[in-house]
């Protein structure tokens, strides 16, 4: 989710109180009747967002119920605070480390409906194994993943390379340490970082 307050509405007050917003617009969260959220930003976390024309500073928040300012009880960033918790209080460990490993497609176009009259969706990709026999202007190179025969291929049947190490550099440019990237085992753009 996203939020962006004018740089000269910022004061020291959001950082103690933080600022409320509607719980219940956000998907399993809360009801209607018991909405009203707390974001508390976290002045730890900011970088410049590298990708807005106007110079963004993004801050990670903590999610508090109103009522008691306590860490909500399905805001992830709470969770991994609390677990981190338990098992310093437990004696189970001292410090916890939580590592996601994001894996996405890249895709040409993606369209889909959903009507009275048809449903449909298609993906398009390049790489996409369907597209053999397709025809592109310069040539088809036939270069192409097969079905579940994407795992860790070179160019140029990995044509994303470039991309996902781009990816990489915007992701250490906002402190965001990262371990590795490929192309992972689908056809049609399916990639990990």
């Amino acid at each position: 989710q996203h939020i962006t307050f004018p740089a000269n509405i910022i004061e020291p007050a959001l950082f103690e109180e933080g600022k409320m917003f509607d719980g219940s617009s956000i998907a399993g969260w809360k009801g209607i009747n018991e909405s009203d959220m707390v974001l508390l930003p976290d002045a730890g976390t900011a970088y410049l967002d590298p990708f807005f024309a106007d110079p963004t500073i993004v801050l990670t928040c903590d999610i508090l119920d109103p009522a008691t300012m306590q860490s909500y009880e399905r805001d992830p960033r709470g969770i991994a605070k609390r677990a981190e918790a338990y098992l310093k209080s437990s004696g189970t460990a001292d410090q916890a480390f939580f590592g996601p490993e994001p894996e996405f497609f890249i895709f040409d176009s993606v369209r889909f409906a959903n009507d009275m009259g048809h449903t449909f969706f298609q993906v398009g990709s390049e790489e996409a194994a369907w597209n053999t026999g397709a025809k592109y202007d310069g040539g088809n190179s036939g270069y192409r993943p097969g079905v579940k025969g994407g795992y860790f291929p070179v160019p140029p049947t990995d044509t994303l390379h470039d991309l996902r190490a781009e990816m990489i550099k915007t992701l250490e440019q906002v402190g965001i340490e990262t371990e590795v990237h490929h192309h992972e085992v689908a056809t049609a753009g399916q990639c990990e970082i």
